[in-house]
C-alpha cells in the first residue's frame, strides 16, 4: 500500500510561463504578475490533482509497505529513482544499491522491478520502504498546456467563486491524461 507522497524538492519552472499567460490574457503591464504567478501555480496544482499526475519536474519521496507495491508507483512520469531506502530484519536503514533493480517507465504507468538474477531484501516486518524520484514532465503535453492556459484565463476574467458546467474544454484537454489512483 502506498502512503501519501510528499514533495521534498517542488518545481523549479512551471508547465507555462508568466510571458506565456499573459499574452493569452492580453495584459502588458506588471500590477498583476504576483496574481498571475500565483494562478500558474495554483493551476498546475489543480491539474496535477485532476489527473494525478505530475506535470512539472520535483522531487518526491514515496513510502509503501512492501516491494510488491513496485509493480505500480504511485506517481508519473518518473525521471529517475535517487534512492530506496528500508529497515532491514535487524532494524538498520539500508539504501538498496541501484544494481539490484530498474525503473520500467512510460507517460502514465511506473513501476520498480529487481534486475535479473536479483532479488527484494527483506525487511523488517511493520516498516516502511521509502522511494526518493523525481517526477513530472519536462516539458508538458501541448494539451495541458492549453487546459492551463484556459483555467488560467477563466480564473483571471472571474476572480470570484463560480459555478463550474459539466464538462468543458477543460475536462476535454485533459480527459486523456487523467489515470486512475
Amino acid at each position: 500500500m502506498w502512503y501519501p507522497t510528499k514533495i521534498t524538492t517542488p518545481a523549479a519552472s512551471e508547465p507555462v510561463s508568466l510571458q506565456d499567460v499573459k499574452r493569452r490574457l492580453h495584459v502588458d503591464f506588471a500590477d498583476d504578475d504576483a496574481d498571475i504567478d500565483l494562478l500558474i501555480e495554483s493551476a498546475r496544482d489543480h491539474i496535477e490533482k485532476y489527473c494525478n499526475v505530475r506535470f512539472a519536474s520535483q522531487t518526491v519521496e514515496m513510502k509503501c509497505d512492501g516491494f510488491c507495491d513496485f509493480e505500480r508507483l504511485p506517481e508519473v512520469p518518473v525521471s529517475s529513482v535517487t534512492s530506496i531506502t528500508y529497515v532491514d530484519t535487524a532494524g538498520a536503514t539500508q539504501t538498496l544499491a541501484d544494481s539490484v533493480y530498474e525503473l520500467r517507465n512510460d507517460d502514465l504507468e511506473a513501476a520498480i522491478v529487481t534486475k535479473y538474477g536479483q532479488q527484494w531484501p527483506a525487511i523488517q516486518p511493520g516498516s516502511r520502504i521509502t522511494v526518493t524520484a523525481i517526477v513530472g514532465y519536462a516539458d508538458a503535453p501541448p494539451a495541458v498546456k492549453h487546459a492551463l492556459l484556459l483555467f488560467i484565463a477563466d480564473a483571471y476574467e472571474v476572480r470570484e467563486n463560480a459555478k463550474l458546467e459539466d464538462w468543458t474544454a477543460f475536462d476535454a484537454l485533459l480527459c486523456n491524461y487523467r489515470r486512475g489512483a
